[in-house]
């Protein structure tokens, strides 16, 4: 967070909590037993020993935590796309919009969280020089304790039982730990095995923006794929890097990887694209979306969705054995509490597997 926005967001918290307290019902201090936990920054902060509230730092945070206590939440850091709506109970697509700590689309709505009865806030994903700091400093204004969890492919399935021991979830925890263990462990296996396509994944609705490999959005691809997008300076932004179409001209890839609401649709019709080998030769696809881009944007745990996809489509002799409709259903009934129909998955990967 930028120095000015966090002091913006320090001043309106100071404001608000002051108004609240000026009320003639301000109500008394919880009494319940609390307990110390150590976030993933190694601070320790003292939380209810039974949360049953729990508020949201952004929409990574909103992904990991719909799929482990959907019914603690208080609301949502941003509103569910159009697409969200056929996966989703009612109850939960039309939870309240707090929003959001960390740049995105809208900030943290701080009079509706100080009114939610929230007892914790989590903030999930990469750590951010700032991040003690921020933490402490908004946990200090608000009396509400705020909460670090680290988290990446390779250890949600540590944060996941780090949420748990938090929210007394353990059993709950340990079922999505343990299927993103199984997804990474034989996505590894299947990566080491193979000859690595040579790939770009596109986005931006020119098409000229590409995941860098290195970058925290470029996780999957650099894990399945020989990555060609390489740049000085990797974007942490999920709309990537802008690039010349002679840059991918040069590049050249054999597979090409668009973004949702990227230019797939027309891309055929292009005569630049139409020099690039995976469009000549029909080699390229559209990342699967619903609710989320299964590829990141944000980069959270949807992404095993993207590697069990992206594992499917490149490399179809070494994933043989295993069904992706079994995997995919698995994925929406853990993390999206959804039971998916063979219709609703044939028009999520109509564009890729299903092209």
């Amino acid at each position: 967070m930028k120095a000015k926005k966090l002091s913006a967001l320090l001043l309106a918290v100071v404001m608000i909590f002051s108004l609240a307290a000026c009320g003639s019902k301000t109500p008394k201090t919880d009494s319940n037993a609390t307990r110390i936990f150590t976030d993933s920054t190694g601070r320790e902060v003292e939380v209810p020993a039974q949360i049953d509230k729990v508020a949201l730092s952004g929409p990574l945070a909103q992904i990991v935590l719909f799929a482990l206590c959907p019914d603690k939440l208080v609301g949502v850091s941003n509103a569910w796309s159009s697409e969200a709506q056929e996966f989703l109970d009612e109850k939960y697509f039309n939870m309240p919009q707090i929003g959001q700590l960390y740049g995105g689309k809208g900030e943290l709505n701080l009079e509706t969280l100080l009114q939610s009865g929230a007892q914790v806030v989590i903030d999930v994903g990469e750590s951010k020089g700032s991040i003690k700091e921020d933490m402490d400093s908004l946990q200090q204004q608000t009396g509400i304790p705020f909460v670090h969890i680290s988290a990446d492919m390779q250890s949600y399935p540590q944060a996941y039982r780090m949420l748990g021991d938090l929210l007394g979830m353990k059993t709950e925890a340990e079922a999505l730990a343990t299927y993103c263990e199984k997804i990474y462990s034989r996505t590894e296996t299947i990566a080491s095995g193979v000859e690595k396509a040579n790939v770009l994944y596109v986005t931006g609705d020119m098409g000229q923006n590409v995941i860098a490999k290195g970058s925290y959005h470029a996780e999957i691809l650099d894990m399945l794929t020989n990555n060609l997008a390489q740049v000085d300076e990797p974007s942490s932004k999920g709309t990537g890097n802008e690039v010349s179409m002679e840059q991918i001209l040069t590049w050249n890839p054999d597979v090409v990887i668009f973004a949702p609401e990227s230019i797939y649709s027309t891309v055929k019709d292009d005569a630049a694209w139409q020099s690039v080998t995976a469009i000549k030769n029909g080699a390229y696809y559209e990342v699967p979306f619903g609710p989320y881009n299964w590829m990141g944007f944000p980069p959270s745990v949807q992404r095993y969705l993207g590697m069990v996809w992206l594992s499917k489509l490149l490399y179809p002799d070494a994933t043989a054995d295993y069904d992706l409709f079994a995997d995919v259903q698995e994925y929406y009934k853990l993390f999206y509490h959804c039971d998916i129909t063979r219709a609703q998955y044939d028009a999520l990967v109509a564009n890729s597997i299903g092209k």
